[in-house]
């Protein structure tokens, strides 16, 4: 499950939608409106497995890593959360839910650098890898 902190902007909501990247938006279709951050995390437990996209860099700590969802905090304008996300969702490194859990990521215009779980070291990979268009559900 791919969820939007509510921080993530109307505009870049619709078009998530519009190129059918399915998620849920924290206040608006899961949890409630104004949740702590540090409420998120033990919700986040609670799931099988969810990859949250936030605009709060308090998200990219190593620390939060767990092997039942991923965090990625989006590192961009606000205009450009939405791009960066496909972006994300089509890299080879990340194209796929289990790909993606245990990972801690900030997604930037130059790559993404991120932690995996069970590795101590910050990794950075650029975009080269990444699809323009991530296939449709």
């Amino acid at each position: 499950m791919n969820l939007l902190d509510e921080n993530i902007r109307d505009d870049q909501r619709v078009l998530l939608r519009k190129w059918r990247i399915p998620f849920r938006q924290v206040g608006k279709e899961i949890l409630r409106s104004g949740i702590q951050d540090e409420e998120l995390i033990p919700f986040l437990h609670g799931l099988r497995s969810a990859t949250l996209f936030t605009q709060d860099k308090g998200f990219f700590k190593r620390e939060l890593w767990h092997k039942r969802y991923s965090l990625v905090y989006v590192d961009v304008r606000y205009n450009e959360v939405a791009e960066f996300i496909r972006r994300f969702l089509g890299h080879s490194q990340f194209e796929t839910q289990s790909r993606r859990l245990g990972v801690v990521a900030r997604i930037r215009s130059g790559g993404v650098q991120f932690w995996r779980i069970g590795q101590l070291n910050l990794q950075k990979i650029g975009w080269e890898h990444a699809r323009r268009e991530r296939p449709l559900p």
